[in-house]
């Protein structure tokens, strides 16, 4: 029995009466969530646990139609309030712009694959820094263009085992096996352990993988769209628009740069954009199709290239609508070079998508005043009912340019639209987009009528056992022209998977490293940054098989993720690089390339010499299109109702409704929708459907919660039979039915990691208590530790005391004992370890708040030491942005503070400063949003447990008690920040509304 289960288990034997647990899921590991009703301050009773399920909805068919080529038109309209002054100077430069930015990468005049050798090998160092401010890439290579080569024979793509040597355009590629000896050196030393840091170690660090940053807006969306609208009537900047595709982020780098999802690579889901892309481009190119593909691949490598994709497919699980055929559309290419990322404008990816016969987005561009103002008009005329054939005709109406994708979303996805991205682009878009179109027409489709044999639904249908079996399938089908090296998913030819993951000690090491050249030292400045500032950040490093065959004890090569596990970590990010302009930008889907090397006294020289000269280069203070860095960066996402409604609504609020029930789920959507200012009648007429969609769910299901990755299974037919009674509903829907089937080819992730790379499916709600899993059960021979990261008042002495007296104990002959935080004088952490290390099979009971970091290294140094596990059991509260525990929780734990009489630690009724200490808890958890602070902890410890605090449909929080609060939290803050410590004694404002908190 897990260890969560026996907590829950020992509390029900005790305290007879109350309501249910819930479990739900946070990043990959089991999350449990106890909930109790009002006055919020006893013990959840008779808990029962959960177990995971598989719930298979109801089958029903699936169409799947091939849309035809689209026809790319220019379609521009007569200016009338921009005055020629503004673009005349820009027009005469237009061709020779573009035209040298197209000639900026090249490829060999050489039809034969091209294998990177590591940039970086013991004794002979390749420097390859970049220069601030002058490009980047260009100081490093001169490529010449970049379309693709010709003069090689059409080779058929090959299907080979996983490892076997394969031939591609006439000549032997690598291996895509890891040599047996590669893998011996790998694993059969301690390289990383035995390779020391010293004077003499190096490191170059290069980005092999990302994606736009993520800027987050501190202005209001009316800001920024008026900011827009005045930067066109100015003639500085137009407004570019482009439609979001409903799917997941996938990169691609090449054969050996490898293939990414957001935040993992070597799972299913990049597999799957591997054979989509692969296909895509067999589709494009016909008979020529093998040659081609390792052209691309080749390209990709010798220009340090990265393709980013959204990925749409009916494979993965559901978004908002299921897409009709599985696709990518391009959304950004990257030149990563060795320094900073510099992305491709518009004209420049499709100039590019067009060089390779790629998918192209769909983009309108708005260029005067009335233009722009009639967009954003459209778009709030349309918000809440529009579809994409509306939205799409009508914007199509009101733009100065429009260019259609190569990819009709109406025809390959359907009708349910995300939303539309619109950002600020220089002023000569325009004709930099006239140009591309008129010297890059849209490309033929010469493969589109061959057979390539089973597509991706019928793959996964046909290999049900198990992920690996399908992610074979897929690359063996992909073909060796494409895809030659197996190695991000599979080490050998026996498809076993690898164990990539390295030892953590990696980051330290290259942290203390010398920097062998410019970028890493930025990335190396950037990652201190975010440790020091206690961002929740994954930095996940990984063995690079790509580079097995050229390890040595002085050289070492790895990947590291960046995974930021919190959108917030971008917004704070970008207030450090407005204090530090030299920053380098925190990309989304951020992959480094690690190589640690010793290098002698001669090359030592040669890198600090290079260093010299980078650091005296000069350096730009403008953004992208010479646009200052603010304008540059202005974006605005503008979602559709119909869209949410399906996502936000429904998908994400079935944990809420099963775990909680229709009272609390009713209380979600009424706040998402109050979030988005969503119109009163259209709040209404979703109140109702909703409603309907409650009971019906609740009444079909039971006690099982519909599955997230299949719920337009159900949905969708509830949405479709709900939109045929009258067209006020039909208007509500948006569009409704043609439901592709996909319970027989659904993807199968193991363990349900999806793309964020380690974040769980949801488990089934059960009554009664079943077996753990395996990953859910806590060895009896190994201790547990359970604390509580809580502040006074949060009832973990009570709880405490309830588990010492239940009978039975845990289900096992372990000991429990108890350490009181209030009665132990002294160093009480360390009477923990002491304890711990005396009966390391017991069970403890910390109870004592643990507030911070330094007291989780503590305990997961206690769990190294003993082979002890721990669980953190905290208060649930919604929190804040910056606080894991909101002003509601606050005032809970300042009522039960204020009752208390004789207290062992002398915090109660009778303490002059019992609300300068619970401020000061309070304050120990700032800078964390609720969401942070759960993950940091699941990341440590692998579960979590939350005590039931607050009713979830309770009356507010009065103003004047919040506005005590508020105030009281800045005055902390103030004379903390000012005097270090400070006395304020506010237990006595608290009194006059302690009966409220007994009636919330």
């Amino acid at each position: 029995m897990s260890a969560p289960q026996r907590i829950l288990c020992s509390l029900s034997f005790t305290l007879p009466s109350y309501t249910q647990v819930f479990s739900s899921t946070f990043n990959s590991r089991t999350v449990l969530i106890l909930r109790c009703p009002p006055p919020c301050i006893t013990l959840a009773r008779s808990l029962t646990f959960t177990s995971s399920f598989s719930f298979s909805p109801p089958i029903m068919p699936y169409n799947q139609r091939r849309a035809g080529h689209m026809d790319q038109r220019w379609k521009e309209k007569p200016k009338t309030d921009m005055s020629s002054s503004a673009t005349g100077s820009a027009s005469a430069d237009v061709d020779e712009t573009v035209s040298n930015r197209i000639s900026a990468l090249s490829i060999t005049e050489n039809s034969e694959p091209h294998v990177t050798v590591p940039p970086m090998q013991l004794g002979s160092v390749q420097m390859a820094n970049q220069i601030p401010g002058q490009g980047g890439q260009k100081a490093v290579w001169k490529p010449k263009s970049y379309g693709t080569v010709s003069g090689s024979p059409a080779v058929e793509v090959e299907k080979a085992p996983l490892g076997k040597m394969v031939k591609g355009n006439g000549a032997e590629t690598a291996a895509a096996q890891i040599t047996t000896a590669g893998l011996s050196k790998l694993f059969g030393a301690n390289l990383l352990e035995n390779f020391t840091v010293d004077n003499s170690t190096y490191s170059i660090a290069q980005i092999r993988a990302t994606f736009y940053p993520k800027f987050e807006n501190e202005k209001s969306d009316q800001e920024i769209r008026t900011r827009m609208t005045e930067m066109v009537s100015k003639g500085l900047a137009t407004l570019e628009v482009s439609l979001k595709h409903s799917g997941s982020l996938f990169m691609y780098s090449g054969h050996q740069g490898g293939a990414y999802a957001k935040n993992s690579f070597g799972n299913i889901y990049t597999a799957v954009g591997v054979f989509v892309l692969g296909r895509m481009l067999r589709e494009a190119w016909g008979t020529q199709a093998a040659k081609k593909q390792a052209e691309f691949n080749d390209f990709l490598e010798r220009n340090r290239m990265c393709v980013s994709m959204e990925l749409v497919t009916a494979v993965l699980g559901d978004h908002g609508q299921r897409p009709q055929e599985d696709y990518v559309v391009v959304t950004a290419v990257t030149e990563l070079g060795n320094g900073k990322p510099n992305f491709f404008s518009t004209p420049e990816i499709i100039a590019f998508c067009r060089k390779w016969r790629l998918p192209t987005n769909h983009v309108w561009l708005f260029t005067t005043r009335k233009s722009v103002t009639s967009f954003f008009a459209a778009y709030d005329a349309l918000c809440e009912e529009g579809t994409a054939t509306s939205v799409c005709k009508t914007l199509d109406e009101v733009a100065d340019v429009s260019v259609p994708g190569s990819k009709d979303h109406i025809k390959v996805q359907g009708e349910i639209l995300e939303g539309l991205v619109a950002r600020i682009v220089s002023r000569e878009s325009s004709e930099h987009l006239e140009t591309v179109l008129e010297e890059s027409p849209p490309p033929p489709s010469e493969g589109a009528s061959l057979d390539y044999g089973p597509n991706l639904r019928e793959i996964c249908s046909a290999n049900r056992s198990d992920e690996k079996q399908q992610i074979k399938a897929l690359l063996q089908s992909v073909g060796t022209s494409f895809c030659p090296y197996h190695s991000d998913w599979f080490v050998n030819e026996a498809g076993d998977s690898h164990s990539r993951n390295a030892d953590r000690s990696v980051l330290s090491k290259f942290l203390q490293s010398h920097p062998a050249d410019y970028s890493t030292t930025k990335l190396q400045e950037m990652i201190r940054l975010m440790r020091e500032k206690r961002y929740p950040t994954a930095f996940k490093c990984y063995h690079n098989y790509h580079k097995v065959d050229y390890i040595s004890n002085d050289n070492l090569f790895y990947k590291m993720v960046i995974h930021v596990h919190s959108d917030s970590v971008f917004r704070r990010y970008q207030k450090e690089m407005r204090l530090k302009p030299e920053l380098w930008p925190l990309y989304r889907g951020f992959f480094i390339d690690i190589n640690l090397f010793k290098a002698n006294n001669e090359k030592a020289a040669e890198i600090a010499k290079s260093n010299n000269m980078v650091e005296n280069g000069s350096s730009s203070t403008l953004g992208k299109d010479g646009l200052a860095d603010e304008d540059a960066n202005l974006m605005i996402k503008l979602k559709f109702l119909t869209y949410k409604l399906r996502t936000f609504l429904i998908r994400n609020g079935l944990s809420i409704l099963f775990k909680e029930g229709p009272a609390a789920y009713k209380a979600y959507y009424l706040r998402q929708m109050k979030i988005w200012g969503t119109s009163a009648g259209k709040q209404r007429e979703l109140s109702k459907m909703l409603d309907e969609w409650a009971v019906f769910i609740r009444r079909k299901c039971g006690h099982k919660p519909l599955s997230q990755s299949t719920y337009l299974s159900e949905a969708e037919p509830f949405l479709e039979q709900y939109a045929k009674r009258n067209p006020q509903n039909q208007a509500l829907i948006g569009s409704a039915g043609n439901l592709v089937r996909t319970e027989d080819f659904l993807a199968l992730v193991d363990g349900g990691v999806d793309e964020e790379g380690d974040l769980r499916m949801e488990r089934e709600v059960t009554p009664s208590s079943p077996s753990p899993s395996v990953k859910d059960t806590v060895p009896k021979k190994g201790g547990l530790i359970i604390f509580f990261p809580g502040i006074p008042g949060c009832a973990k002495s009570a709880l405490c005391k309830e588990l010492l007296n239940a009978p039975g104990g845990f289900g096992d002959d372990r000991p429990i004992s108890s350490l009181m935080g209030d009665l132990i004088k002294g160093r009480y952490w360390q009477k923990v370890a002491d304890e711990c290390k005396r009966k390391p099979y017991s069970i403890m009971l910390a109870d004592k708040n643990a507030p911070n970091e330094e007291v989780w290294r503590q305990i997961e140094d206690m769990c190294r030491r003993t082979n002890a596990s721990a669980i953190p059991v905290v208060p649930d509260s919604e929190g804040t942005d910056s606080n894991p525990f909101s002003l509601d929780a606050l005032a809970v734990f300042m009522s039960r503070v204020l009752q208390r009489v004789n207290h062992p630690g002398n915090l109660d009724k009778a303490s002059p400063n019992a609300g300068y200490v619970l401020l000061m808890f309070y304050n120990l958890y700032d800078g964390k949003s609720r969401k942070e602070f759960e993950g940091e902890l699941v990341e440590r410890f692998g579960s979590l447990v939350k005590m039931p605090l607050l009713k979830s449909d309770r009356s507010p929080l009065p103003d004047s008690v919040k506005s005590i609060l508020e105030e009281g939290v800045d005055l902390y803050k103030l004379h903390a920040t000012r005097h270090g410590r400070f006395m304020i004694n506010i237990t006595s404002i608290f009194y006059f509304w302690i009966t409220y908190i007994y009636n919330m």
